[in-house]
């Protein structure tokens, strides 16, 4: 019992000391994937600027703040002109735009 025991403390002690090399092949998966990284932070970083300008355009439609302009944004209207000729229904079923704010922007067309 006690052998069992030190053979395994054995085992355990000499493979934490002995790392086998790993092969070529892994190292370049390892390089491609760190480049794919990069290049999916480089889009996510352009498209959350997109969006932040989209959001910031929208809110230069009178009577619409940063909260019903990223509610309208999240919802699918991504530019002014959507917003102006969306039917009044589908602005009614964005959270935080209410009847006024239809009307405001229906006065627009």
């Amino acid at each position: 019992m006690i052998s069992k025991f030190l053979g395994k403390l054995k085992s355990i002690l000499f493979k934490s000391a002995v790392t086998p090399a790993p092969p070529l092949k892994k190292e370049k998966k390892a390089a491609k994937s760190a480049k794919t990284k990069t290049k999916t932070k480089a889009k996510s970083k352009t498209k959350a600027v997109n969006s932040k300008k989209n959001i910031e355009t929208l809110t230069t439609l009178p009577g619409v703040g940063a909260k019903s302009a990223k509610a309208l944004y999240e919802a699918g209207f991504k530019t002014t002109k959507a917003v102006i000729a969306a039917d009044e229904k589908d602005l009614l079923a964005v959270s935080g735009v209410g009847i006024n704010l239809v009307k405001k922007l229906k006065k627009l067309k």
